[in-house]
């Protein structure tokens, strides 16, 4: 079905405060999604008060996502099979059309400046927004802190209101009853009642026209212009059944009429000579006398809609401030790092539905690799493989393939990866068209953008002793859930491993003691990140081959700062991965990791800041050397050489031709889908 105009453009967001209670507002966003062909998006919001930082609402927000993940699996295609309707399962395609559902949480001071931003960003077509079940007509109806006309008259894009049903409800749409009079708002009424009658094959849609008895003809004759405007449509529909009656009380007449209908569909009729009249309900002055009433009297699903209206300067210029931080003021600064914090930061528990992931997936079309870099890991490699292997690509096929890209071990680290059946290079004899072979972990991940096939890339680090799934599935959740989000952390408790003793404080002593004050020093923005050295993440193909890698200790320093310089705050996220357990390493390799960690952030601020740090300094790190009776210094030469973005190199570009043609050509692996490539 194509709305007036021609199909609709755009999101059909639908806002969720309490998202087990609020199923009229759900089935009346679905059924316009697969009406209009388009994508539901399944939101929520946390308001923090004033004087709390916005941090504040990290856990609630995590629990929200939960929420309505659980949602898309529950209620939303239990309305789908009682409407007959195709199931929306993860961000399958919805019937007719229909583009998907994806939930989103967003975390701020006030609810509706949220939800604006947010449609504003969707191109939104509709927002939905569920009324609690009972409302006082004689206090002022909020959403959030915002007064209801306010948000109606700043409405960045088209609104319905809607009050679930007071008694029990099939969860089907049933007859609907479209009270029309041909004002501003009929045509999105008339469009939003089809889209309802649609889920149910014997829905009717009632039009009630009521004429004033007491009106004079003459003006009677220009208060039927606008209704006649209508009646071409009325009349070419199928499923409307046209009623117009004359009485000399409308509200009475359309309430009477309500009664015998499942849902109710009404435009916002508030009008200034109403408004003055006295003895009138703070309701009644905000929506109209007749949807007031209706809300006060009427037990069915009620939706009250409005037309768009431009958006409104404030909000713009909120847009504004949030993508350019680095003009704001450190107040302002520290609430959008704030609000960043609780809204991209996830936990691996709201993405343990694998089956969930998988049909995500699939339904955007996408595939995952994930790499393991690894030197001299015998002790660890066999059950990194064997338990990420069993779970994500054989139980489950989340992963499309498991590679590991080693450094020229010189233990069995190689004989393990092969004997478990996994892809095994040598990445200092990959891709030599690059020039002479590097050595460092950045090295390593940069040439496995070349050896790894997927659209989005995962990697972690080998020598974990305690591996579990949700140390990938927790990156991957947020990149499958939030297009937004480009990149993902993870961070994790790390207790550590000294011989056979494990101390529950400590890990990260590089983060805490260069990497987040320097980070707080010199890119506030991403002072949220927990651990942002941690060896755990993931990124989308498309923007990763367009980053330089660092090819040592500094390539996650410098891939956070380039992905804040091109793609924003809003871009990364972080996810709580539980508990890593790993070898511990020296303070003396602890030193040298610091002063590469340093030169690389010293080297970015040079580039964007037009400073000169790094001019002439020494390159070379003096360790101090203890041994039985001696004490001594050793020179180390200590810099991190800058790979250009891999999407610059020609070879590069060439396979990935390749892979492509081969994968549109059906020449793939029959058992991953991925392009077969010379191993090791």
């Amino acid at each position: 079905m194509n709305p007036a105009g021609g199909e609709r453009q755009g999101s059909i967001i639908v806002a969720l405060q309490m998202p087990e209670r609020e199923a009229a507002a759900l089935q009346l966003a679905k059924a316009v999604a697969q009406a209009w062909g388009s994508r539901l998006v399944l939101a929520a919001t946390v308001e923090v008060a004033a004087g709390e930082s916005l941090s504040e609402g990290t856990i609630r927000a995590q629990e929200l996502r939960q929420q309505l993940a659980a949602l898309i699996e529950t209620r939303t295609n239990a309305i789908a099979a009682k409407s007959h309707a195709p199931a929306v399962a993860g961000t399958e395609p919805g019937g007719r059309g229909g583009q998907g559902v994806r939930t989103v949480v967003r975390v701020g001071r006030e609810r509706w400046a949220e939800l604006c931003e947010l449609a504003v960003e969707e191109r939104a077509a509709l927002l939905v927004i569920a009324l609690d079940s009972v409302i006082d007509p004689n206090a002022p109806l909020l959403l959030g802190s915002t007064a209801i006309e306010q948000a109606l008259a700043d409405a960045p894009c088209d609104v319905a209101l809607v009050r679930g049903a007071q008694a029990h409800s099939s969860g089907q749409a049933g007859d609907v009853l479209l009270a029309v009079r041909g004002g501003p708002h009929a045509e999105l009424a008339l469009d939003i009642s089809e889209a309802l009658s649609l889920t149910e094959p014997e829905s009717i849609i009632t039009t009630l026209h009521v004429v004033r008895q007491d009106m004079p003809a003459v003006q009677q004759v220009y208060e039927e212009i606008p209704y006649n405007r209508l009646r071409s449509r009325l009349v070419a529909s199928r499923r409307v059944r046209r009623r117009q009656i004359a009485s000399r009380n409308v509200q009475q007449a359309v309430l009477s009429e309500a009664a015998r209908h499942d849902w109710i569909v009404l435009g916002v009729g508030a009008n200034e000579r109403g408004k003055q009249l006295p003895g009138i309900s703070p309701l009644a002055r905000a929506l109209g006398p007749i949807p007031a009433a209706a809300l006060a009297s009427v037990a069915s699903n009620i939706a009250l809609v409005k037309t768009r209206r431009p958006v409104a300067p404030e909000i713009s210029q909120y847009r504004a401030a949030s993508v350019n931080s680095f003009a704001l003021e450190p107040e302002t600064l520290s609430l959008l790092v704030d609000k960043w914090f609780a809204e991209n930061t996830f936990h691996a528990n709201e993405f343990r539905d694998l089956d969930r992931l998988v049909a995500m997936k699939k339904s955007q079309g996408l595939t995952i690799s994930l790499g393991l870099p690894a030197l001299n890991e015998e002790a660890t490699i066999g059950s990194v493989i064997s338990v990420l292997k069993e779970a994500l690509y054989e139980r489950v096929p989340l992963l499309d393939e498991i590679v590991l890209i080693d450094s020229n071990s010189e233990d069995r680290t190689r004989e393990i990866g092969r004997e478990l059946e996994v892809p095994v290079y040598i990445h200092q004899q990959a891709l030599p068209e690059a020039g002479a072979p590097l050595n460092g972990k950045g090295e390593t991940l940069w040439k496995s953008l070349h050896l790894l096939k997927g659209d989005i890339i995962v990697w972690v680090d080998t020598d974990i002793t305690n591996m579990t799934p949700q140390f990938v599935y927790g990156l991957l959740g947020p990149l499958l859930a939030e297009p937004r989000i480009k990149y993902v952390k993870g961070y994790y408790q790390r207790p550590i491993k000294s011989g056979t003793i494990l101390a529950e404080e400590g890990g990260g002593r590089v983060t805490e003691l260069t990497a987040r004050p320097l980070f707080n020093l010199f890119y506030p923005q991403l002072s949220g990140l927990i651990q942002p050295l941690s060896g755990e993440y993931a990124g989308r193909r498309e923007v990763l081959e367009q980053l330089p890698f660092f090819s040592g200790y500094g390539v996650e320093a410098g891939l956070l700062i380039d992905l804040l310089e091109r793609y924003g705050l809003s871009a990364i996220g972080q996810v709580n991965l539980g508990q890593r357990i790993h070898r511990n390493q020296s303070l003396r390799a602890l030193s040298t990791m610091s002063f590469a960690i340093m030169q690389v952030i010293l080297e970015r601020i040079d580039q964007h800041r037009g400073t000169s740090l790094l001019a002439g300094i020494n390159r070379s790190m003096k360790l101090i050397k203890f041994a039985d009776d001696q004490l001594s210094l050793e020179l180390k030469a200590v810099h991190d050489t800058e790979r250009p973005a891999i999407a610059t190199i020609p070879a590069y570009c060439q396979a990935r031709e390749a892979h492509r043609a081969a994968a549109s050509s059906g020449k793939t692996d029959a058992a991953n889908g991925l392009f077969n490539g010379p191993t090791e």
